[in-house]
């Protein structure tokens, strides 16, 4: 009888306390997002029952920085899906092996999280698609800005109708340049190749507009791509590009997505025009608006309380719990990803032939 009351106590006291963590393995780690998860390992909402990664040297090190018990170290993925059969498996590879890893944990049930983009093209987008769906499993994509609890009131303003009908949205992503903020070598030499990659900055940080302007256009296509690629420093990045400017004509709306290795600092901005007012995302915590031409200007200051979830492991082990329900019109959605890959291929492709590319509905 005292032993229930007491752990009745407990649990009033720490909800979390008697429920399990969801199973959780890591496919590669040769992406520095990685550090993230491995800085935080002690959490009371997933377990990391495995970690998998070809590459033994890149491996043996993250275990001895971070303290990781190696008995849950695998060179291969499969061997790591037998023996520890995790729940989900976040993924942090090349793009170009999205594709693998979707193939070896869709026949086993198991949900996956991936890096963004979703895939390197459309035709591992659909290949991850079709086995995401015959398998039943859940097929996220991650961004950094799906946490800002800033895009979460932009989004609620243009619903409210606060700034009327939507005419364009100006979406600015990028750094300095990998190479020029020292990302770790295992990570540039796939994130500067074409084919591991499916490009440079296009790829890198093109993807965050073609989401987020996806998104507030509740999965809406646009009618067509033109792209624009440049290469200002081929003697860093001779094999990709490392500036991309994309524009999305829709019927009554333009966005432009302004991805660059060329930015004086790091910037994930966003300015979104309607009829009457527009709305600037300047980052995580500040949004600025003005409503009407009388009005002037106001600022607001934000949390990461307000945004519905403050980190992507979390959001995936509520996903997979059953919690969280993944909408179509999700920021993390596969229909949304799907489009967001379309989006980047038809932009490579307006690039080569100097002409917009039509996407079909």
């Amino acid at each position: 009888m005292i032993l229930s009351i007491i752990f009745c106590f407990l649990i009033i006291l720490n909800p979390a306390f008697g429920i399990e963590p969801v199973k959780i393995g890591i496919a590669g780690v040769t992406h520095s997002h990685v550090l993230s998860l491995l800085r935080n390992l002690n959490r009371d909402d997933i377990e990391i029952v495995g970690i998998a990664e070809s590459n033994r040297e890149i491996l043996h090190r993250y275990a001895d920085e971070f303290s990781i018990n190696k008995n849950i170290l695998f060179e291969s993925l499969d061997e790591m899906l037998e023996q520890t059969k995790p729940e989900g498996v976040i993924t942090f590879t090349s793009i170009f092996e999205h594709l693998k890893v979707v193939e070896a944990c869709a026949p086993r049930g198991i949900h996956v999280m991936v890096e963004k983009p979703l895939a390197v093209s459309t035709k591992h987008s659909k290949a991850m698609s079709e086995l995401a769906q015959k398998h039943e499993i859940l097929l996220l994509t991650n961004f950094e800005t799906t946490w800002y609890p800033t895009h979460y009131i932009a989004y609620k303003m243009i619903n409210r109708g606060e700034l009327g009908e939507l005419r364009k949205i100006i979406v600015y992503d990028g750094h300095k340049g990998p190479q020029e903020i020292n990302v770790n070598s295992e990570f540039l030499e796939w994130l500067t190749d074409p084919i591991l990659n499916g490009g440079g900055a296009v790829t890198d940080f093109g993807c965050y507009g073609a989401d987020l302007i996806t998104w507030i256009l509740k999965g809406e296509k646009p009618i067509s791509v033109f792209a624009k690629l440049k290469q200002y420093k081929p003697g860093i990045y001779p094999k990709v590009d490392d500036d991309a400017t994309i524009i999305l004509s829709y019927e009554n709306m333009e966005g432009v997505i302004h991805a660059s290795w060329n930015w004086p600092f790091n910037r994930k901005d966003m300015h979104i025009y309607g009829e009457t007012g527009y709305v600037f995302v300047d980052d995580a915590k500040t949004i600025r608006y003005r409503l009407n031409e009388k009005s002037v200007e106001k600022v607001k200051k934000l949390s990461p309380e307000d945004a519905p979830f403050v980190d992507p492991f979390t959001f995936f082990a509520s996903a997979i719990k059953g919690e969280t329900i993944i909408s179509p019109g999700d920021l993390s959605s596969l229909e949304i990803n799907m489009t967001v890959v379309e989006i980047l291929e038809a932009a490579r492709k307006s690039n080569k032939t100097g002409k917009a590319v039509k996407l079909k509905k």
